[in-house]
């Protein structure tokens, strides 16, 4: 399927929701790294796709370093701030 212009016509709505609940979640440290992480992954996606489009797939070490991102912010919210927000709980 050559669906090119439909792919590039949905990264904005797909990105502007995105951002969106990210930035209506702020307060919630939970859902904020969680959205925060799948803005990256949409962020990486939308890079290979758009590498693979126009630019004979030349694009696919950008996207990685997105995904890598994502996984980051992931890995800091369950390392560093999952136990301590845990524990406020409890107490």
């Amino acid at each position: 399927m050559d669906l090119r212009f439909l792919g590039v016509f949905m990264i904005f709505p797909t990105l502007f929701l995105a951002f969106y609940i990210t930035y209506k979640f702020r307060k919630q440290v939970s859902e904020f790294f969680h959205n925060l992480a799948v803005c990256l992954w949409i962020i990486a996606n939308t890079t290979w796709m758009l590498g693979e489009f126009f630019f004979n797939d030349a694009f696919r070490p950008y996207s990685t370093v997105f995904f890598v991102l994502g996984l980051l912010v992931i890995a800091y919210y369950y390392l560093f701030l999952y136990k301590n927000l845990k524990a406020d709980s409890a107490d």
